[in-house]
C-alpha cells in the first residue's frame, strides 16, 4: 500500500489531533505497510514485525498530540519506528531470526509458490545488506523520504544516504543475479 500523500496526512494528523478515531485509523491503514515492511526488514520476523507495529501505532497515538509538524508524518513515524525496533533490539526482546525460504512455500500451490520464492529471495537479499545500507534503502523506498529528509533522521550527510541507497539497490541486483531489472 502507498503512503498517503503528505497534503492527506496533514489533514488526517489534525483531525486525529482532535479525537477524530476514523482519521488516526485512515493514517494507520495509510502507513501500515512502511511500518510493518521496515520491521520485517530490520527482525526478518513476521512476528516480531507485529509486534513492532502495535508498539509503533501505540506510541503514535500517545504521541499525536505532540507532533508540531516540523517534519512531514511520514518521517515523523519513520524516527518513531526505527526506535521501537532498535529499543526491542537492544533489550533483547527480539533477535533477527533466518527465515527458511522452504517453510514459506509448504502448503501453497504451485502458483503462489514462485512468488513466494522470490519474495524470500528479496528478503534474504535485504537482510544480507550492511544494516546501515538497509536503513538508508528502507528509509527512502519503504517510507517514501526524500534523501535530505533520510540524512536528517539517520544523521548523516545526504551524500551519504544517496551512496548507501545505491551501494543498497547494487547489491540487491548483484545478489538476486538480476541485470536491468531481469534474472539472470
Amino acid at each position: 500500500m502507498v503512503a498517503a500523500r503528505p497534503k492527506d496526512d496533514h489533514e488526517l494528523v489534525a483531525a486525529a489531533q482532535t479525537g477524530d478515531m476514523d482519521a488516526f485509523e485512515r493514517l494507520v491503514r495509510a502507513h501500515a505497510d512502511a511500518v510493518y515492511g521496515h520491521a520485517l526488514r530490520f527482525f526478518g520476523d513476521p512476528q516480531a514485525a507485529e509486534d513492532v507495529m502495535q508498539e509503533v501505532w501505540v506510541k503514535v497515538y500517545r504521541s499525536l498530540g505532540s507532533f508540531d509538524e516540523r517534519s512531514a508524518f511520514s518521517t515523523w513515524l519513520f524516527r518513531i519506528t526505527r526506535n521501537v525496533c532498535l529499543d526491542m533490539f537492544r533489550a533483547g526482546k527480539r533477535r533477527p531470526v533466518p527465515v527458511d525460504p522452504v517453510d514459506l512455500v509448504a502448503g501453497l500451490s504451485p502458483d503462489h509458490a514462485q512468488s513466494v520464492v522470490d519474495m524470500a529471495a528479496v528478503e534474504e537479499a535485504m537482510r544480507a545488506l550492511q544494516p546501515e545500507d538497509r536503513e538508508a534503502l528502507g528509509s527512502v523506498t519503504i517510507f517514501g523520504l526524500s534523501y535530505a529528509e533520510a540524512a536528517a533522521e539517520l544523521g548523516v550527510p545526504v551524500g551519504t544516504v544517496k551512496s548507501r541507497v545505491f551501494r543498497a539497490r547494487r547489491t540487491l541486483l548483484s545478489t538476486l543475479g538480476m541485470t536491468g531489472g531481469e534474472r539472470a
